[in-house]
């Protein structure tokens, strides 16, 4: 019964699965998720407390990063369990109080949201009773602009995010969108990209032998072709 239980706790989407939609109460008003993020990217994001060091590291950085998400067309939207009044208290605390890495006087402008209940975090698989039953655990959900999950990222209570790689997130999926391209390890706007296989024999043999202009094939299955850094950036920015 308990293992029952426990699996039913930990139930997570999948990517490729729709958002599971809520409403809920946020620091910035009522939200329909996904609904009313319809045509733009949501990242989607938990933290175990207010009131503690790791997530207050993380929040200014959202924050003070959140003009980068933007550009990407992407929002951002935090939740914990604790209360509405703990939130805003916390985020008062932040910009009054707090200086870190020379970030001080940060105002959050995006949604937290209130989950005393933890039913979106039990929605999202956000609690995992191995590291905590009453606090949410670090994820990360990358939401696309039709309301599918693209990305799914957890971390540790213990361990900060690293924002960077949120942002190459973001970008590497909008730009395998835009150019029906993959992107290989580490890649970054303006690296190689992965080609997809050849459609037919032809291609393939082209490619081999160097007539697929742009294109360079280390092996028949491992195929790139280089995009400039200012085409990537000018086809995924505010798309």
């Amino acid at each position: 019964m308990d293992q029952i239980q426990d699996s039913v706790q930990i139930s997570m989407p999948r990517i490729g699965d729709k958002a599971p939609a809520f409403k809920a109460v946020t620091t910035q008003g009522e939200i329909e998720f996904p609904k009313q993020y319809e045509g733009k990217w949501v990242i989607l994001f938990s933290h175990p407390a207010d009131f503690t060091p790791v997530c207050t590291s993380e929040f200014m950085t959202f924050a003070k990063r959140e003009p980068e998400f933007d550009a990407l067309n992407t929002k951002l939207v935090g939740l914990s369990v604790d209360g509405l009044y703990s939130h805003i208290a916390w985020l008062r605390t932040i910009k009054e109080k707090i200086e870190y890495k020379g970030m001080k006087d940060v105002e959050v402008k995006f949604p937290l949201i209130e989950d005393i209940t933890m039913d979106v975090a039990k929605k999202y698989g956000m609690i995992q009773p191995g590291e905590s039953n009453t606090k949410a655990v670090r994820a990360v959900f990358v939401i696309d602009p039709k309301g599918i999950i693209r990305t799914i990222i957890y971390y540790p209570l213990s361990m900060g995010r690293n924002f960077d790689e949120l942002v190459r997130v973001i970008q590497a999926l909008q730009t395998a969108d835009a150019f029906s391209i993959a992107t290989p390890a580490d890649w970054r706007p303006g690296d190689d990209v992965i080609v997809p296989p050849a459609g037919s024999c032809g291609v393939a043999k082209d490619r081999m032998d160097g007539k697929d202009a742009g294109v360079t094939c280390h092996d028949w299955f491992f195929c790139t072709k280089k995009i400039a850094k200012d085409e990537v950036l000018s086809r995924i920015n505010k798309k």
